[in-house]
């Protein structure tokens, strides 16, 4: 008898499943809880940032990836930066969408790139958390639903959500993708895939989750031309950015030059193993961290056993297994493992079906807990090393 039953609720006795379109009223509550604990983890930045001679503004708007996606906005492509330990950082590394959208809410706003940046990461959230509402809500019951988005809120790196990265617009594109695959919609779940595909290299996995799950349906029934024609156009922004990329560089391949350049690629997990056994052999904080990402890595695998075993949409399991492969399979940037795994949240399905069929008291502590420790490690995290 197994612990976990990623059943249907139908099958257990439990409130029957929202109708194929949920409203914003069916959702209200999962978004006011997602408000409400990403409002508590920015007032923490805002709180420790002061404290630390800092502004939290600047930690959320102005570094790192933030500071790429603003040149792309500002420059278009072709800036390169040559880092002094000998990289050459091409703008190219980053797929479009995000900077476009930055530019055209800049301009009818008059606001920077960067606060645009910060806008539309706040309203893609939002819209990301109606998303995960939506997939966990149609698959198992809105009780689900609420505390997934609660759960995915609630992660450690959780604050990336409320940075002015792509992360928030992309779960947004692939969560409505895979409801509208979940509820055969599949010219807008290939329309979605693409602009996903336009967002970050980790749109494949969205478009693989319509292309498994139309050949497995396609075992029992000829696939309709809706269905091919959602397949055809899921990948065409992400292969579209890719052989634009190439063409610039003079190479079928320019993109994974360009990802060499900035000193990543693909090697299916080598270089990550590499960097694990040298990090337990290393100093005493290099040996936590490796453990840390260890039990990370174990803890990610869990749920796709469950996934499989008790049958979950096969969607979901193809796109949270290829976000995974891919966060683990990159060769570099070993710290940001954590928040390359943010946009698999299926993972989250199997612990949000329990908590959903716990007693109340059992939900609110974990998010209580999980909350605090975002907040927390959030606010930390941006005032010390932070996503690379």
């Amino acid at each position: 008898m197994p612990l976990i039953s990623l059943r249907p609720p139908s099958d257990l006795g439990d409130p029957p499943l929202l109708p194929p379109r949920p409203t914003l009223r069916q959702a209200a509550p999962a978004l006011a809880l997602f408000v409400a604990i990403r409002v508590l983890c920015l007032a923490t930045l805002v709180v420790w940032s002061q404290l630390a001679g800092r502004s939290a503004h600047d930690l959320l708007a102005r570094r790192w990836d933030s500071l790429w996606y603003v040149r792309v906005a500002d420059l278009g492509y072709g800036y390169t930066l040559h880092a002094p330990d000998g990289r050459n950082l091409s703008s190219m590394a980053f797929f479009p969408l995000y900077s476009w959208l930055e530019k055209a809410l800049s301009t009818v706003l008059f606001i920077g790139p960067a606060n645009a940046g910060l806008l539309i990461s706040a309203l893609a959230s939002v819209a990301a958390a109606w998303g995960v509402f939506a997939v966990a809500a149609h698959c198992y019951g809105r009780g689900a639903g609420i505390v997934l988005v609660g759960l995915w809120a609630a992660l450690p790196v959780g604050i990336v959500q409320s940075m002015a990265y792509s992360e928030s617009l992309f779960v947004a594109l692939a969560a409505w993708a895979l409801y509208a695959v979940l509820t055969g919609r599949w010219i807008v779940a290939g329309s979605l895939a693409c602009l996903a595909g336009l967002t970050r290299p980790v749109g494949l996995a969205v478009s693989a989750a319509l292309i498994v799950t139309a050949a497995l349906g396609a075992r029992t029934a000829r696939p309709t031309v809706r269905i091919l024609a959602g397949c055809a156009l899921a990948p065409l922004g992400a292969v579209g950015f890719v052989l634009w990329v190439g063409a610039r560089q003079g190479s079928l391949f320019g993109y994974l030059d360009v990802q060499s350049g900035w000193g990543n690629g693909f090697d299916g997990g080598l270089a990550f193993a590499r960097f694990l056994a040298d990090g337990i052999t290393g100093t005493p904080s290099a040996a936590l961290a490796a453990v840390l990402l260890v039990a990370l890595l174990l803890l990610a695998a869990w749920p796709h056993w469950i996934g499989l075993r008790q049958l979950q949409p096969p969607a979901l399991v193809v796109y949270s297994a290829v976000v995974t492969l891919l966060a683990v399979g990159a060769a570099g940037y070993f710290g940001s493992k954590p928040r390359l795994l943010l946009p698999a949240f299926p993972l989250l399905l199997p612990l949000a079906v329990v908590l959903a069929r716990s007693r109340p008291w059992v939900t609110y502590l974990t998010l209580t807990v999980m909350t605090t420790v975002a907040a927390l490690y959030g606010a930390f995290w941006l005032n010390g090393s932070g996503p690379p």
